[in-house]
C-alpha cells in the first residue's frame, strides 16, 4: 500500500490474531518458555500514556521472544478492588461493582485497539468471585498455620472514609484520598507474619547480586533492617510510678550501641507509647503539651522523619540501670512506635539525631567514648567506635569489646538480653471498607475466632448495599454478617473487615500460570508453576 490506513490494516490483523488465538501460550512443555509480566492496571475508567508506554515495552519483548520460537506467557488482568471504586460510587451514585466492570469493558477495548499481544484466555479481575474464593482459601491456610493473627493497636484513621490508612497513605497528617485530617484509633487489625521470614528475605538478597541493581538490593536490605543489640528495661522512679497510678513500672528499649550506655542523658518515647497515652488519659499533661503530642500523632511516621526534631519533657523520669542516676523522659517526633518498643535511650554525645535534639532543648551531653588516635571534639557527636572512658568497670575497653561485655553483664544480672531486631514489620492487611475481599473468619461467642469452612467459599460481597462513605456497609447490612458457626452450629457473625488490595496483587502472577479450565479446581496448578515461574521479564 502507498498509504497506511490504520482503521483497515489494524482491524484486519487484530481480527486475525483473535480468530487464531495468536497470543495464547502453548501447552507444549518441551518448548523453552518466557514469562513476560506487565503490571496489571486499576480499572479507573481510561488508560493513559503511562499505561501505553509500559505495555508497549512488554509487548515488544513478548513479540520478539515469540518470533525466536519461545513459548511466551504475556498476560493481563485487572487490579479491581479498592477505595477509588467506593469514592466513584458515592460521586456517581452507582454500585462499585457496576463502575468497576464497566470500566474494565471500556479499558479492554482500548488495550485491544492498541494491538497489544496479551493472552485473552487468562485475563481476570481480582474482584471476580472465583478469585476471591481462592484468596480466602489461602488466607485460611495461613491463619491455621499461625501466619495471620489479630491484635489491638493504634492506627491511622480517616474519620471521613472511616478506614485505617497505611503510613504511606497519610500525607502531612491528612488522608491521601479525601484530605481529611487523620486521627489515631485503637482497634483490632489482622496481620500477616512476614517478620517470620525476615532472615530468609535478607539472606536471599545475596542470590540477586549481579541480577538486580546494587542500589535496589541496598534499599531492600535497609528496609528489612537487621540489627543486633541489647534489650533492657528502664525502671521509673517512685514519683513517676505514682503519677502513672502504679499502672506502669518500666519500659523497654533496644540499642545497637551498648558501649554508649554511660552517655545516656535522657530517654525519648514515641507519641504513641503507652506511657504517653496513660499520661494523656489521666489528664496529667497541660493543654499545650497534649496539643503538641496530638499533632505528632496525626503526622505519619514517614513525614515525622523529615521534620525538624521536636519534643517535650513529660514530667516523669527513669533510673539509669548502671549509674542509678535520674534520667528525664521526653516524647519525641523522631522515635518510631514500631521499632524497639517505641522508646530509646538517648546518647547525644554519640548519636547525631540525639545530639541535635539535646542542643535544641538544652539537655546535658556526656561524652564517654573517644577516638583511638585523635583528640575528642566535644562540639559534635562522635558516632564511631573508639575507647570508653567515664564508663565504670568498662573503662578503657574498645567499643566492639565493650558492647559484648556490657551485654554479658546485663544477661548475667538478669537485667536484659542480646536480641536481633528488624525494621521490617508485620503487614496489617485489614480495611474497613466494602469493595474488597471479605476476611473469611467468624466470631463465635463459644468458639472464639475461627475460619469459615472451605466448602462454603467464596464469602461473597452482598450486592444490596448503599455506599455513602459513612461506616463499613458490611457492618451496616441487616443480614450479611449473620451466620452459623461451622464448629458448634450456634449463631455467629462474620468478620466485616476486607483485605488490603495489595493482598490480591501479591499472588496474581501465579494465577496467570494456569489455564482457566483449572481455575474452578485450584488457585493454581503446581506443574504450571514449575514450568512458568519464575517471571523472566
Amino acid at each position: 500500500m502507498e498509504e497506511y490506513n490504520p482503521k483497515e490494516i489494524e482491524k484486519r490483523w487484530q481480527d486475525f490474531w483473535s480468530k487464531n488465538n495468536s497470543f495464547e501460550p502453548s501447552n507444549d512443555r518441551d518448548k523453552e518458555k518466557k514469562y513476560i509480566l506487565s503490571m496489571f492496571p486499576y480499572p479507573s475508567g481510561r488508560i493513559h500514556m503511562g499505561h501505553v508506554r509500559n505495555y508497549c515495552i512488554g509487548d515488544a519483548i513478548a513479540r520478539n521472544y515469540r518470533k525466536d520460537g519461545f513459548n511466551v506467557l504475556h498476560p493481563i488482568g485487572w487490579d479491581a478492588f479498592g477505595m477509588p471504586a467506593e469514592n466513584a460510587a458515592i460521586k456517581n451514585r452507582t454500585h462499585p461493582k457496576n463502575w468497576t466492570y464497566s470500566n474494565i469493558d471500556y479499558m479492554r477495548k482500548e488495550l485491544s485497539s492498541l494491538g497489544l499481544s496479551f493472552s485473552k484466555e487468562r485475563e481476570f479481575a481480582t474482584s471476580d468471585e472465583i478469585y476471591t474464593k481462592w484468596e480466602q482459601s489461602i488466607f485460611i491456610d495461613m491463619f491455621n498455620r499461625g501466619l495471620i493473627y489479630r491484635k489491638k493497636g493504634f492506627y491511622n484513621w480517616c474519620p471521613h472514609d472511616l478506614t485505617v490508612l497505611a503510613n504511606e497513605q497519610v500525607i502531612e497528617g491528612r488522608c491521601w484520598r479525601c484530605d481529611t485530617e487523620i486521627t489515631l484509633k485503637e482497634m483490632y487489625q489482622y496481620y500477616i507474619k512476614i517478620t517470620d521470614y525476615a532472615e530468609e528475605l535478607l539472606s536471599d538478597l545475596d542470590k540477586l547480586e549481579g541480577k538486580w541493581p546494587t542500589q535496589v538490593i541496598a534499599m531492600q536490605k535497609n528496609w528489612i533492617g537487621k540489627s543486633i543489640g541489647l534489650e533492657f528495661e528502664f525502671e521509673l522512679d517512685v514519683e513517676s510510678k505514682k503519677r502513672l497510678g502504679g499502672r506502669i513500672d518500666s519500659f523497654k528499649v533496644f540499642t545497637t550501641r551498648a558501649d554508649t550506655i554511660y552517655g545516656v542523658t535522657y530517654c525519648a518515647l514515641s507519641p504513641e507509647h503507652e506511657i504517653v497515652r496513660e499520661l494523656i488519659s489521666r489528664d496529667i499533661l497541660n493543654d499545650e503539651t497534649k496539643e503538641k503530642i496530638e499533632k505528632m500523632q496525626r503526622t505519619s511516621q514517614r513525614d515525622r522523619s523529615m521534620e525538624e526534631k521536636d519534643g517535650i519533657y513529660l514530667g516523669v523520669d527513669a533510673i539509669h540501670p548502671l549509674t542509678k542516676e535520674k534520667v528525664n523522659i521526653w516524647v519525641a517526633n523522631f522515635v518510631l512506635s514500631n521499632y524497639g518498643g517505641g522508646a530509646i535511650m538517648a546518647v547525644p554525645a554519640h548519636d547525631e539525631r540525639d545530639f541535635e535534639f539535646a542542643n535544641k532543648f538544652g539537655i546535658e551531653i556526656k561524652h564517654t567514648i573517644k577516638p583511638k588516635d585523635a583528640e575528642l571534639n566535644r562540639d559534635a557527636a562522635f558516632i564511631d567506635d573508639g575507647i570508653l572512658f567515664d564508663s565504670g568497670r568498662f573503662e578503657g575497653l574498645e567499643s566492639a569489646v565493650a558492647r559484648e561485655k556490657i551485654i554479658d553483664h546485663f544477661e548475667t544480672q538478669n537485667m536484659g538480653k542480646k536480641v536481633v531486631n528488624f525494621k521490617l514489620r508485620d503487614w496489617g492487611v485489614s480495611r474497613q471498607r466494602y469493595w474488597g475481599t471479605p476476611i473469611p473468619l467468624i466470631h463465635c461467642k463459644v468458639c472464639g475466632l475461627i475460619p469459615e469452612e472451605k466448602e462454603n467459599l467464596p464469602i461473597a460481597l452482598p450486592n444490596d448495599v448503599e455506599i455513602t462513605g459513612e461506616g463499613n456497609p458490611l457492618d451496616l447490612h441487616p443480614t450479611w454478617k449473620k451466620c452459623i458457626c461451622p464448629k458448634c452450629g450456634g449463631e455467629a457473625s462474620r468478620e466485616s473487615d476486607t483485605l488490603d488490595t495489595f493482598v490480591e496483587s501479591s499472588w496474581y502472577f501465579l494465577r496467570y500460570c494456569s489455564t482457566p479450565q483449572s481455575w474452578d479446581k485450584s488457585a493454581f496448578e503446581k506443574e504450571d508453576i514449575e514450568y512458568w515461574m519464575s517471571v523472566d521479564q
